[in-house]
């Protein structure tokens, strides 16, 4: 199992020349498995250079499995290539509702004054599915989806292929409910979706000091990451979900904080560059 990020920036995009290293594109990850079929999480602004890729490769059938709704992880699907090719298959899995549809929820971002193009207009086949609440298998994955903390209808998702598993839950906050190093495991959140994953993609927006002041948005300090990592005996943990108002320099120094923090325990926290790509062994 192969992951890229194509987008790592959390609530806003962030272009610009104190954003280079870390990217200022928010949610994106491409998930290569060994016989070729390709998952992508999320569908914020690195949506769109993965598109062109996938076009140069002729992939024409895509898995895409979003978090949740809220604009950072869904902007860049108007402007994903394979979307617009009649030869395209795609399969958007998204968190229910009770109220509305995944497809009728997509649909509010392709219509007037926002988007000129309505969704029914979309050349590429498109499915619309609700995550099961059970484990399913797709294009040779075993995939799991949990309800985690955050402001609205949010999933986390687990993917293994073969041995090898992938955690991904890039706007989390299971310190809402609590210390985590004091709960079992069966009271924090999404725990069961990242236990003893071989990477863990996680959510850690804030600094602890920021962490303070905004207490109940939806997302984790990078000690609260590390912390979440240490409980649910992840093996690796790459830090996610960058603020917009942290670039460059502030996030070599939250590396080599969160470095710190973790200890020499084996833990080796990393934060995620857009472009980085993982092998997940």
């Amino acid at each position: 199992m192969q992951v890229t990020i194509w987008g790592c920036r959390g609530s806003l995009p962030t272009p610009g020349r104190d954003t280079v290293r870390y990217g200022g594109n928010t949610s994106c990850l491409e998930v290569e498995l060994a016989n070729g079929s390709v998952f992508v999480l999320d569908a914020g602004t690195g949506i769109r250079e993965l598109g062109a890729k996938l076009e140069r490769r002729n992939v024409r059938r895509i898995q895409l499995l979003l978090t949740h709704l809220h604009l950072d992880h869904v902007e860049g699907l108007r402007f994903f290539g394979p979307l617009w090719d009649e030869q395209v298959e795609i399969d958007i899995w998204g968190p229910p509702s009770p109220l509305v549809s995944l497809r009728d929820r997509i649909a509010r971002a392709f219509s007037p004054p926002l988007f000129p193009i309505e969704i029914a207009d979309v050349p590429a086949r498109v499915n619309y599915n609700d995550v099961p609440r059970e484990q399913w298998t797709l294009d040779g994955a075993t995939l799991r989806a949990e309800t985690v903390v955050h402001p609205g209808p949010t999933v986390g998702y687990r993917i293994e292929s073969g041995d090898r598993t992938l955690a991904y839950l890039p706007d989390h906050e299971p310190a809402l409910t609590g210390s985590i190093s004091e709960r079992s495991l069966d009271w924090i959140s999404g725990a069961s979706l990242a236990a003893r994953a071989d990477l863990l993609v996680h959510d850690a927006q804030f600094s602890e000091e920021e962490y303070s002041q905004r207490v109940g948005w939806g997302h984790s300090s990078s000690a609260d990451a590390i912390a979440y990592c240490r409980a649910v005996g992840a093996d690796r943990v790459v830090l996610f979900h960058h603020d917009p108002n942290h670039d460059d320099v502030w996030l070599d120094e939250s590396e080599q904080l969160a470095q710190l923090v973790a200890g020499s325990n084996g833990i080796v926290p990393t934060l995620a560059r857009e472009g980085m790509v993982l092998a997940v062994s």
